[in-house]
């Protein structure tokens, strides 16, 4: 397994993570969510982005 592969997990792994503690914070509501909410979305934002950049070179290395 390559090291773009195991970035790729750990980033898809991450974003997993981002993503359910911004499920909680919401179904937390009140004022955490209210403090926390962007922070959580904007996370798993640059994680996705993250990812797709990851995918797009580990494509790119598959073809050379």
């Amino acid at each position: 397994m390559s090291i773009v592969n195991v970035l790729v997990i750990a980033a898809l792994i991450a974003t997993v993570v981002v993503l359910s503690l911004g499920l909680r914070s919401m179904a937390r509501g009140g004022t955490y969510d209210k403090e926390h909410a962007e922070k959580f979305m904007w996370e798993r934002v640059a994680l996705q982005g993250l990812v797709v950049v990851l995918l797009l070179a580990a494509a790119v290395l598959l073809n050379t």
